[in-house]
């Protein structure tokens, strides 16, 4: 009878403390602002916002680092009064996430509104996403590009696509309702592979002809409707570099905002060495080649387009750690340096 006490009594404890557990209580707060309007714009008073015009998001620069400002709901209101506009527009804004005391976070853009003012007033400028992602700090990173998205779902799903008639955001932005038909649309994001193929002793990568000169990377491509994560992967190796898959393994997953919403998930490939010629087949590239462990490990080394050659070119330099192809080729040296001589 003992044990049966102390078994109920741990798993009371269990549930006790899983559910009152700061990120449990951080999630079940948002998901009611997410469904309760009255809810979601009354912390929107009391909330932060992080700002963005045209989609680029707001910076300031302190020394050799750049912050992302919290702008406060005070302040809000008073740069919307500075630019004649009235405390409505903060309805236009998106829920983001929260802190562990509960405040909301929101994110808003005032691309129709005066950027050097709102520069001036907040003592920043808005900076194109590509290069504000590799310049904040990591935790901020996923903020921006996860607020960036929702942003840019809203400004492309104002109109049914069934009735041709305006969808209505709700409040906290995690939805659109076309009130004619009755159709609730979902911010969706698309699965996309990245796949780091090796052939035992060497990693292939990729540019295409709009990468910055000299960067390499793993290959990527999206997923087609029915198509599994394996299937995927198998196609677009065969597709892009004439390469067949023999194995493949799930590393981690990440969002990454462009060209839109995707989520990479990311997986290392394996080929037969005997059956590793690359033929290109695919417009998207301009060069694929395999990369032994000595150039990938001073490739890491260098910052983008720090190393040039007598001939004018760059030598090849890969992702900066906020990518998550930088942690598949870093992944793929460890497994290279720990493998038994």
């Amino acid at each position: 009878m003992a044990a049966i006490y102390q078994a109920v009594y741990r798993r009371a404890s269990f549930l006790f403390c899983r559910l009152h557990s700061t990120y449990v209580r951080k999630m079940r707060y948002l998901n009611e602002l997410k469904e309760d309007d009255s809810l979601c714009r009354q912390a929107q008073t009391s909330g932060t916002f992080y700002l963005f015009h045209n989609l680029s998001p707001l910076l300031q620069q302190v020394g050799k680092k750049y912050l992302v400002p919290q702008v406060s709901a005070a302040e809000m209101k008073r740069i919307l009064e500075k630019l004649k506009e009235t405390e409505q527009r903060i309805e236009k804004s998106v829920l983001i996430g929260c802190s562990d005391e509960h405040v909301p976070h929101f994110a808003l853009d005032l691309g129709d509104l005066e950027k050097s003012v709102i520069e001036s007033e907040l003592k920043g400028s808005f900076t194109d996403l590509r290069k504000a992602l590799f310049v904040v700090d990591e935790k901020d990173s996923p903020v921006l590009a996860s607020a960036q998205s929702l942003l840019q779902w809203h400004d492309s799903h104002q109109y049914c696509s069934k009735t041709g008639q305006p969808t209505q955001k709700n409040i906290s932005g995690s939805k659109r309702v076309c009130h004619a038909s009755g159709i609730i649309y979902y911010p969706q994001m698309s699965p996309v592979v990245i796949v780091l193929v090796s052939d035992g002793s060497r990693c292939l990568l990729a540019r295409q002809p709009s990468f910055p000169q000299g960067m390499y990377t793993a290959l990527s491509g999206f997923c087609d409707v029915g198509e599994n994560v394996e299937e995927t992967i198998r196609r677009e190796v065969a597709e892009e570099v004439g390469l067949e898959v023999e194995s493949l393994w799930y590393s981690a997953s990440q969002h990454w905002p462009f060209p839109s919403s995707c989520l990479m998930i990311a997986c290392h490939a394996l080929v037969r060495a005997q059956q590793a010629e690359i033929s290109i087949n695919s417009p998207e590239l301009e060069e694929a080649r395999w990369f032994g462990l000595e150039e990938i490990v001073e490739g890491l080394k260098r910052q983008p387009r720090s190393s040039k050659q007598d001939d004018g070119s760059l030598l090849p330099w890969f992702p900066p750690k906020q990518a998550i192809a930088h942690q598949l080729i870093h992944e793929w040296v460890k497994q290279q340096t720990c493998q038994p001589a």
